[in-house]
């Protein structure tokens, strides 16, 4: 029994530093693999049988894998603008699919958007994300169920309405009055233009005529809008009644009737497309000597001394990158220069992650001993941070994975140096009983 014993048990040996072998072959093999972790061999003692003082019972040897999924590679700069890493705790969440996929979690950041607009893995896995708004607020709950397949082709284009102009000019206190006796709209009436935008982004302008209507009081109105580049366009209608301004004797703003003025702009054909919107624009005519004065012109024929007309809002532009930002938002550049956040990347953290299930292509899925897994925003409620314009390298160290193959090549050497002993043992004993 003792010689089957200790055959058994050198046979055991052998299996386990074979298997030992193999992790220490998929480590070294994925030293390069972004995101990888390693797995490590845990050799634990097998029993048969009980031993004596005066009999040994031999066992042997069996191998466990340990995976080292929790271990935090070196996160490494690179030139892709959608790679991204986690500094800390946590995976990103990759569906398998746009519709019905399965939910797996990954730490390889190495993500390029796709011919329809997706950011995918090099593995085909689909990253998951929230929408948001422009300023990176999440649309909906920040749970599991909202997330979606992050799509750039959303961000196609952009533009944005104007919503607020802002005056600096001088209207003249020498001009004529609508109120004289014998008025002269030559010196009594003005105009200037305000350029705005309409909700994509099209550049407009609105005709400002200026009346003066009686001492230190002036009237301003509104016409409807006009593209900047057809002015024979029409683009829209002006609904507002006019603006009461009144100023003081030194030619400083006094009031203005409505105290907030606005007008409110219907576009009915925007730039081109047929849309309906409406945007209401504040105007700002300023406080005192800030904005619009009356002073005299000094000239013989009374006109508007126009400082600036500004308004805010983006003309329309077309996507020009995507990236990513060390808060998880997903942001989109344009050629008009605007920058916004579209989508914002969730952090997926699991009671215990190195029970997590290795899938090919340096995915993982979810087990009953790892849990379930829990979204946070990134650096959020013990999430990891995530790291736009980084990845994280493989864990793998290859001068302590050649020390490990040595020890199991020279343990595997010992134990077939076992089995030659044990045969040999089995000759000797067989050619006594012959």
């Amino acid at each position: 029994m003792s010689l089957s014993g200790a055959l058994s048990s050198a046979i055991s040996a052998l299996s386990a530093q074979s298997q030992a072998m193999a992790m220490i072959s998929d480590n070294i093999a994925n030293s390069q693999t972004v995101g990888y972790k390693t797995t490590t061999a845990s050799f634990q003692d097998l029993v048969t049988g009980s031993t004596s003082a005066t009999s040994y019972s031999s066992g042997g040897v069996t191998t466990l894998s340990k995976s080292n999924i929790s271990d935090q590679g070196l996160l490494t700069t690179t030139t892709s603008s959608t790679d991204i890493g986690i500094s800390g705790n946590g995976f990103f969440p990759v569906t398998t699919a746009l519709t019905g996929g399965q939910t797996l979690y990954s730490r390889a950041g190495s993500f390029t958007k796709d011919d329809a607009g997706y950011l995918v893995s090099s593995g085909g896995a689909y990253l998951l994300g929230w929408r948001t708004d422009a300023e990176g607020n999440v649309i909906g709950s920040a749970s599991a169920d909202n997330m979606v397949p992050i799509d750039t082709s959303v961000a196609a284009t952009s533009g944005s309405a104007s919503t607020e102009t802002t005056f600096a000019l001088n209207l003249p206190a020498d001009a004529t009055s609508t109120n004289d006796a014998t008025p002269n709209a030559a010196t009594d009436t003005f105009t200037s233009s305000m350029s705005v935008y309409d909700s994509q982004g099209a550049a407009n302008s609105i005709q400002v005529t200026w009346q003066k209507t009686g001492t230190n009081t002036w009237s301003a109105s509104f016409g409807n809008p006009t593209l900047s580049s057809d002015s024979t366009k029409t683009t829209g209608t002006t609904a507002t009644e006019s603006v009461v301004l009144t100023f003081n004797t030194d030619g400083s703003l006094k009031s203005t009737d409505p105290a907030s003025p606005s007008i409110s702009v219907n576009w009915t054909n925007g730039a081109g497309t047929g849309t309906s919107t409406t945007s209401t624009i504040a105007l700002n005519l300023g406080t005192g000597t800030d904005g619009v004065t009356q002073y005299s012109s000094g000239a013989s024929t009374p006109a508007i001394d126009l400082t600036s007309i500004q308004s805010d809002g983006l003309p329309y532009g077309k996507l020009s990158s995507i990236a990513v930002g060390g808060d998880g938002n997903v942001n989109a550049t344009y050629s008009n220069g605007q920058t916004i956040a579209i989508y914002k990347i969730p952090v997926a953290t699991f009671t215990a992650p190195d029970q997590l299930e290795a899938e090919s292509n340096g995915l993982y899925s979810a087990t009953m001993a790892s849990g379930g897994a829990v979204v946070q925003a990134s650096g959020a409620n013990g999430a990891g941070t995530i790291k736009g314009g980084e990845l994280e390298a493989s864990t793998t160290d290859t001068n302590e994975e050649f020390s490990n193959m040595i020890s199991a090549q020279q343990a595997y050497s010992a134990a077939s140096q076992v089995i030659t002993a044990v045969n040999k043992m089995y000759d000797t004993l067989i050619s006594a009983m012959r």
